[in-house]
């Protein structure tokens, strides 16, 4: 059976090194360590380490619960300890009671250092700093560099990784029926948007599906799928039902706040 039906085509280039990762692990008893994983790339690597004989996989994103996380995959022989998954806290404060910082600022000025994106984990975000979960290899460049996001001047400290704090997320249920379960069908009933309004930003690049930009209109969502939409925030699709009497799909998602 070709494990590649099981994933979206363009999901099988990271299916593929996965495979030749887990071939390593069965083959050579190498322990492998990954950079950071998105849910679905971590669900992915899950999966397929559990086809092969004699390959176990962990991961750890620095908290439970965390979003991205680095992974190991390893004989059976070891168990890893959560030091060597590599992880960093960094502790980033500003000076400006009038300007708040979001998410997409500290993520815009650690993109902005040179950084790529699988190099650091969550990004968490308090009322006057935020604290970042990083790869222990970029660490020390991002607490020297690191001095401004935004307009606003900041310094960067190290903490123990046992200080990080979990801001609390929240998200409301909602279910609708739609004709099908394409990205702009959905985007437009989550957001309240005629068709017209959200094709154009999905091909101009405003759309994601499990953080990879998709610029098609008919991609067709499945369950698990998280969708971001640039300045309407983002869902997760929770659950795809059955058809009604007057055959439209019944959708749930999740909408964060």
């Amino acid at each position: 059976m070709d494990l590649h039906q099981h994933f979206r085509r363009d999901e099988h280039p990271f299916v593929e090194r996965v495979l030749e990762w887990t071939s390593r692990v069965s083959d050579r008893y190498e322990v492998i360590r990954t950079d950071f994983l998105d849910p679905r790339q971590a669900f992915i690597l899950q999966a397929l380490a559990g086809r092969g004989a004699g390959v176990y996989f962990a991961s750890c994103g620095g908290y439970e619960g965390a979003e991205r996380v680095r992974g190991i995959l390893h004989p059976e022989y070891m168990e890893p300890e959560r030091e060597e998954f590599g992880l960093k806290l960094l502790e980033v404060k500003g000076s400006n009671e009038f300007l708040s910082l979001e998410h997409r600022d500290y993520l815009g000025s650690l993109l902005g250092l040179g950084i790529k994106r699988e190099k650091f984990g969550d990004i968490l975000v308090h009322k006057d700093s935020a604290q970042l979960i990083v790869a222990e290899e970029i660490a020390e460049y991002v607490r020297l560099h690191m001095t401004q996001v935004h307009r606003i001047h900041v310094t960067v400290e190290s903490r123990p990784l046992d200080e990080v704090i979990v801001p609390r997320q929240s998200f409301r249920p909602l279910s609708f029926t739609v004709q099908s379960p394409r990205l702009d069908a959905v985007i437009g009933d989550v957001y309240r948007l005629s068709r017209a309004k959200v094709i154009a930003p999905i091909q101009n690049g405003r759309a994601k599906v499990n953080w990879r930009e998709v610029n098609d209109p008919s991609f067709r969502l499945e369950e698990g799928d998280v969708v971001s939409f640039k300045g309407l925030g983002r869902f997760k699709v929770t659950e795809i039902g059955g058809e009604t009497k007057k055959g439209r799909i019944k959708m749930e998602v999740a909408v964060f706040d």
